[in-house]
C-alpha cells in the first residue's frame, strides 16, 4: 500500500467516526472534539482542489494545519438512507439556505418540473446571483467535487501556454498533471461497454449527428468509478449516477476530494478539518502573521458565535468567487491596504453556454442515462469559434428526446469585482452581451448539427424561449491572477506568507473542465512555496 493510500484509509476513518459522532471537526487526533483553536501554524480557507492540494502538502511536510470549511461534512445519511438526495426528487439538502431548487434546467415544454420548494438548509450546492451572471458553488468538505459532473480533462496544451504563458508546460505536462490526475483517481469508460449499455445511449445519439456533420468526438475522463457504474447499471450495486444524483451530490461512485486528497491529508496526522466556519474577515498583524475572523454557523443557518484564529501561513482555497471577495473586502476596508489594483480582475466564466437539441423520434436518448458525462464533441480547433461541447444527461427518469450540451467556448470577455459595503460584499460586474461571444461559438457549432441531421433547437429548456443559456456558469475563474494579484506561484503581491491556491489565479478560461487545471497548478505552486518559504 502506497503512503498516499495509507494517509487515505486512515482519512476516510476520521471522516466517519466525526460523521458518526456528529462533530465538526474531523481530525485522526484525539482532540479532534476541541473548540476551534486560537493559533495554527497554517490555515487553508476552503476544502476545494487548490485547498485539498495544499493541506496534503503541507502536513506531508509536518506543518499542523487547519482548514476552514463554510459547508458540511457530507457522510452523515439522511431519512432516507442517503447522504444526498437525488434531481428528482431535491429537499433541503439540495441547496446551500434556498427555499426553492434553482436547477441549470429551469423548464421542460415550459413547465418547472425540475424545482421544489425546500427548507433552509446548508445544502450542498449554493447558486449566487449576480445580475446577469449566476455561479454555482459547492458547499461542503469537498467544496465543488461534490456537485460537479466528474470530468476529469486535461487542457490543450497549446491553450494552456496561452492562457498561462509564465507557467512552464514542459513541467505541468511531464509532472504536474500526470501527478493530479493519478491522486484524483482519473479513470475512463471501457469504450467496448459504451458502445452497448445503456446508461450512454444519450451520448451515442449525439455522437452519431455529430458524425454526420463531420464533427469528431472523444471520451472524456472522469472521477467517477467507471467499474462502479458499470456494475450500477447491471444491477449489482446501488445506482447512484444512474440514479440522477449528480448536481446534489453522489452517494457512490464519485471521487470526490473528500474520497482522495482531503482524506490522504487527514490521514497525516497535522491536518484538522473545522465545518461550518466562514472567514469573513483577514487582518494583518504587526508581527506579519495574519488573524481571521470565522463566522460559526449551525446546519440551520443560526451564528453561533464569532472566533479569531491566529496564523502565520495563510492560504486562500475558498474559490474565484470567495478567495475574491475575502481580498477585495480586505483591500476597500483597509485591512490589506498594501493589495494592488488587479485584486478582483480577471474573471470569466469559462465560456460556459448551455443548449439543447430536439431529436427525430427513431433517435431515443432513453430513459436510463448515466449523470456523469464521457462524451465531448472537439471542435477547439476552429479558428472563429473554437468550443468543447460535453454531451450532457438528462437524467428524468423518461424519454424526452433532447440532446443537452454544456460548450466550454473561448470567450476573452473579463469581468470584475469591487466591494459594496453596504451589503459588506463583492459585487460582480458581467452583463449579457459579455456572454454573446460564447453563443456565438455554440451557435456555430450546433447550427452545422442541426442543419446536417435537419433537427431543431429545444425553446422551453431555460424558463423563457431562449435557444441559448449564458446566464449561468459551473466553471468560475479568475479574479486573483497568477502573475498579476500574485506572484508565479500564487504569493499575493504585497504581504509575505499570503497565498492564492485556486482557480481565481486562472484567468477566466481552461478550455476544458477546469478541475484537473487547478489541482495540477496547486501541486506546482505548494511545491515551491514549501521548498523556499517554509523551508527555505
Amino acid at each position: 500500500m502506497s503512503a498516499f493510500s495509507r494517509r487515505r484509509f486512515l482519512g476516510l476513518a476520521a471522516l466517519n467516526s466525526a460523521a458518526a459522532l456528529g462533530l465538526t471537526t474531523v481530525s485522526t487526533r484525539p482532540a479532534a472534539a476541541s473548540p476551534l483553536p486560537e493559533y495554527a501554524p497554517a490555515v487553508v480557507i476552503g476544502t476545494g482542489y487548490g485547498a485539498a492540494v495544499t493541506a496534503l502538502r503541507l502536513g506531508e511536510a509536518g506543518i499542523p494545519t487547519l482548514m476552514l470549511e463554510m459547508g458540511k461534512l457530507w457522510t452523515t445519511p439522511g431519512a432516507d438512507g442517503k447522504v444526498f438526495c437525488s434531481m428528482l426528487a431535491p429537499d433541503e439538502r439540495a441547496m446551500w439556505f434556498k427555499d426553492r431548487t434553482e436547477a441549470p434546467l429551469a423548464s421542460f415544454l415550459w413547465l418547472d418540473l425540475a424545482n421544489r420548494d425546500i427548507g433552509r438548509y446548508a445544502g450542498v450546492l449554493d447558486r449566487v446571483n449576480f445580475g446577469d451572471m449566476a455561479v454555482y458553488l459547492g458547499r461542503g468538505v469537498g467544496g465543488g467535487s461534490l456537485v460537479n459532473g466528474a470530468m476529469a480533462v486535461t487542457p490543450k496544451r497549446s491553450y494552456f501556454e496561452e492562457i498561462l504563458p509564465r507557467v512552464d508546460a514542459g513541467e505541468m505536462y511531464g509532472k504536474y498533471f500526470p501527478r493530479a490526475n493519478a491522486e484524483l483517481g482519473v479513470n475512463v469508460v471501457d469504450p467496448d461497454w459504451f458502445e452497448t449499455c445503456r446508461s450512454y445511449q444519450y451520448a451515442r445519439v449525439s455522437r452519431k449527428a455529430a458524425r454526420k456533420t463531420g464533427f469528431d468526438t472523444t471520451f472524456v475522463p472522469t472521477v467517477y468509478d467507471t467499474d462502479y457504474l458499470r456494475r450500477e447499471e447491471a444491477g449489482e450495486v446501488p445506482r447512484s449516477a444512474d440514479a440522477s444524483e449528480v448536481i446534489y451530490g453522489n452517494n457512490h461512485g464519485k471521487r470526490s476530494l473528500d474520497r482522495s486528497y482531503l482524506a490522504a491529508a487527514l490521514g497525516t496526522g497535522n491536518v484538522t478539518i473545522e465545518t461550518l466556519r466562514e472567514v469573513r474577515e483577514i487582518l494583518h498583524r504587526p508581527d506579519g502573521t495574519y488573524t481571521l475572523v470565522v463566522r460559526e454557523i449551525d446546519e440551520h443557518g443560526t451564528v453561533l458565535g464569532t472566533r479569531h484564529v491566529n496564523t502565520k501561513y495563510l492560504f486562500l482555497g475558498a474559490g474565484s468567487v470567495g478567495s475574491t471577495e475575502l481580498l477585495v473586502r480586505a483591500r476597500e476596508t483597509g485591512r490589506l491596504p498594501k493589495l494592488n489594483d488587479a485584486v478582483g480582475q480577471g474573471w470569466g466564466t469559462n465560456g460556459n453556454v448551455m443548449c439543447g437539441r430536439a431529436n427525430h423520434v427513431w433517435d431515443t436518448t432513453g430513459s436510463l442515462q448515466s449523470g456523469m458525462p464521457a462524451l465531448g464533441i472537439d471542435n477547439w480547433a476552429d479558428p472563429v469559434h473554437p468550443a468543447f461541447a460535453e454531451i450532457a444527461p438528462v437524467p428524468a427518469g423518461l424519454e424526452t428526446w433532447v440532446s443537452l450540451y454544456l460548450a466550454i467556448t473561448k470567450n476573452p470577455e473579463r469581468g470584475h469585482f469591487t466591494y459594496d459595503a453596504a451589503s459588506d460584499s463583492a459585487k460582480l460586474h458581467w452583463t449579457a452581451s459579455q456572454g454573446q461571444p460564447s453563443i456565438d461559438a455554440a451557435k456555430a457549432l450546433f447550427d452545422k448539427i442541426n442543419r446536417a441531421n435537419k433537427t431543431i433547437y429545444r425553446y422551453d429548456l431555460f424558463g423563457d424561449t431562449r435557444t441559448f443559456e449564458n446566464r449561468f456558469t459551473y466553471h468560475p475563474l479568475g479574479g486573483l491572477v497568477l502573475g498579476d494579484a500574485t506572484d508565479d506561484y500564487g504569493r499575493v503581491q504585497g504581504y509575505r506568507n499570503l497565498y492564492v491556491t485556486d482557480g481565481s489565479l486562472i484567468p477566466g478560461s481552461t478550455g476544458v473542465n477546469p478541475f484537473v487545471t487547478i489541482t495540477a497548478l496547486a501541486e506546482r505552486n505548494i511545491e515551491r512555496v514549501l521548498a523556499e518559504d517554509l523551508r527555505g
